[in-house]
């Protein structure tokens, strides 16, 4: 294994090179001897990377016919990949129960194989969809409004909340936005429920302004408590999981947020807010920062992409835009994104077509295992600011839980395109086979060392650095 060593050690650097500006008139940015052009790109990005045939047919079709298709979606007969996903039956919600220790254990239990069910339901679903730009944009909105399982204790909930992100988060952003402030799991996570007019709670006024929708320096101190004033009342009945809202606990009084003042209630407090330019820029640069590059987005970008987004806060025409757009394209976006653990495995998965076993099993073990270890389980991230990006997922504790990962990959999944080919041929198929146009001529040398063992050569090539990254 120490060719493995050899190959991983340049993936920091790899990830860390900052890439060329492109100037006015940009062209493609795809590197020199990559047969796939800007398919592989964007079906990385606007997915989760594909297999040979699916990036053969987007390169026969087109860019922009490959954009539209992803973007208009399955159609009327549907995605097959989420039909043979349906929502999980999680069971009965289980409630804590008093103090005595063995019925709260048999409680943390059942609770605990709820929350592994769904999972491995979502990361089962990311994998198998046919149409995958509609997970992807639920992962986002996902880290988006970051809110996690390990205090709100009810995978349903979570569930519900997933199901709202998945089928609100192409349209409207004001639609998502109120929505969410009436989400009962992100109620229970900022602590929104049983916020009074006596004892307003500032953390959903906080979040909402300084990681939902405006940014931080795009607001005041005052603006928060403010806000908070604003979203007192909401009450989660548990009878039956919604939140409801008592006028005796809200403050009905005039407040002063964004400099206008009026008795604002929790939705137009929100209205406000989405109607605010900073707003408008904040989201599209979140969405850049995920699907594009990191840091912010070029003033020219910028100019070009916000239009899409207009009045009607329509995500789903600004990531077509984004998508679009020349400089997307260029050599100052590719590879600039670490692939996040969720990407990774879940890419790995469809190139190996690996197949999720969502009960109790060896499968659900291992992944579940590995993005714990890689610190991206889903449904917990680590606070309410989501989960990092970039030279983050880059430790050397990473490299080893992926090859972990990448030594049970291989040992199942199907190896046939790279078995197949001649043994002078196959550092090329595993690189089609992964979705990659090229590999570096460092890399290339690691892997040729050991074409003659197909599973070696997958096994490396995934935890490369070219792999690492999109």
């Amino acid at each position: 294994m120490r060719t493995a060593t050899t190959v991983t050690a340049a993936a920091s650097t790899t990830a860390a090179t900052p890439a060329p500006t492109p100037t006015a008139g940009v062209s493609s940015g795809a590197p020199a001897g990559d047969p796939w052009g800007d398919a592989a790109h964007l079906l990385r990005r606007a997915g989760f990377g594909g297999r040979p045939e699916e990036i053969d047919a987007a390169a026969g079709n087109g860019y922009a016919a490959t954009v539209d298709a992803l973007i208009a979606g399955p159609g009327a007969a549907g995605d097959p990949g989420a039909a043979a996903t349906p929502l999980p039956d999680l069971g009965p919600e289980i409630r804590d129960t008093g103090r005595d220790p063995a019925t709260r254990k048999a409680a943390d239990q059942q609770r605990a194989q709820q929350e592994q069910q769904l999972v491995a339901w979502w990361l089962d679903r990311m994998t198998r969809v046919t149409a995958p730009l509609v997970e992807k944009r639920t992962f986002f909105w996902h880290g988006h409004w970051a809110t996690s399982e390990q205090k709100v204790r009810s995978p349903q909930l979570m569930l519900r909340q997933n199901q709202t992100l998945r089928t609100l988060g192409g349209g409207d952003f004001g639609v998502l936005a109120h929505a969410m402030v009436r989400d009962p799991a992100l109620a229970l996570w900022l602590d929104a429920s049983g916020s009074t007019r006596k004892a307003p709670n500032e953390n959903l006024g906080r979040e909402l302004m300084e990681l939902f929708t405006l940014g931080v320096g795009n607001y005041t101190e005052t603006d928060v408590r403010e806000a908070a004033r604003a979203l007192t009342g909401w009450r989660l009945d548990r009878a039956n999981d919604q939140l409801v809202f008592v006028p005796a606990a809200h403050d009905d009084g005039t407040k002063t947020i964004l400099g206008h003042t009026a008795d604002f209630d929790a939705d137009s407090l929100v209205d406000l807010i989405i109607s605010q330019p900073a707003s408008h820029a904040y989201l599209l640069t979140r969405l850049w920062n995920r699907l594009a590059a990191p840091g912010p987005v070029p003033a020219d970008v910028l100019g070009r992409l916000l239009p899409a987004y207009g009045t009607g806060r329509d995500v789903t025409a600004l990531i077509k835009a984004l998508l679009l757009d020349p400089v997307f394209r260029s050599t100052q976006v590719r590879g600039a994104l670490v692939k996040q653990p969720v990407e990774y495995v879940v890419g790995t998965l469809r190139a190996l077509n690996i197949r999720v076993d969502t009960g109790p099993g060896r499968s659900r073990s291992t992944l579940l295992g590995t993005l714990n270890a890689l610190g991206q389980l889903p449904f917990a991230p680590p606070n309410v600011g989501g989960w990092p990006a970039g030279n983050a997922w880059l430790t050397s504790a990473a490299v080893q839980a992926r090859l972990g990962f990448a030594r049970w990959a291989v040992s199942g999944g199907d190896l046939g395109p790279v078995a197949s080919a001649p043994p002078a041929s196959r550092v090329d198929a595993a690189a089609r086979l992964l979705g990659l146009g090229a590999w570096t001529p460092r890399t290339r040398a690691a892997l040729q060392q050991v074409a003659a063992d197909p599973k070696e050569l997958v096994l490396l090539a995934l935890v490369s650095p070219e792999y690492a990254v999109q």
